[in-house]
């Protein structure tokens, strides 16, 4: 048998082992501080005590739009037009103002803005084409004095 020294652990092995793993958990923390920066896509409120002060005249405004009894429906047509079915109840011949913004939801893609040309049977399409992918459409149905704000999610 033949007697092999075993080399010592010095403190420079120490210093790799330590140097190497804490250097693969900064580098992976730096990894997902950035994707996690990428994908954040803003505030929803910029002040949140401002916010809050709100909050009675946004319930409010929820039991008004509760009590117009209007309902929207959205769908996303065949050629990227955005069709807005608005409830039989509230479509008594008069027509509505229809407006839209559409949204990515998180925040990739500029806002567009939507207009709305009446159908005749209830119903509203855009005039403009959404473009493809998931967005958000932040919309506005208004008669008279009487609004309706609402958010559809657009697959």
């Amino acid at each position: 048998m033949k007697d092999t020294a075993r080399k010592p652990f010095t403190g420079y092995h120490i210093a790799a082992i330590l140097i190497g793993f804490f250097g693969i958990v900064i580098a992976v923390n730096i990894y997902m501080a950035k994707v996690a920066i990428g994908t954040f896509g803003g505030t929803v409120v910029d002040n949140s005590y401002v916010a809050s002060q709100q909050y009675n005249e946004w319930l409010a405004e929820a039991e008004k739009q509760a009590k117009l009894g209007w309902a929207v429906e959205a769908t996303r047509l065949a050629g990227g037009k955005v069709r807005l079915a608005i409830s039989e109840k509230a479509a008594s011949g008069l027509a509505f103002e229809v407006t839209a913004k559409a949204q990515h939801p998180l925040g990739r893609a500029p806002e567009q803005a939507l207009r709305f040309e009446a159908q005749g049977d209830g119903s509203y399409v855009s005039r403009e084409n959404l473009p493809s992918g998931r967005s958000l459409l932040h919309i506005e149905v208004r008669r008279g004095s009487d609004l309706l704000r609402t958010v559809a999610d657009i697959p």
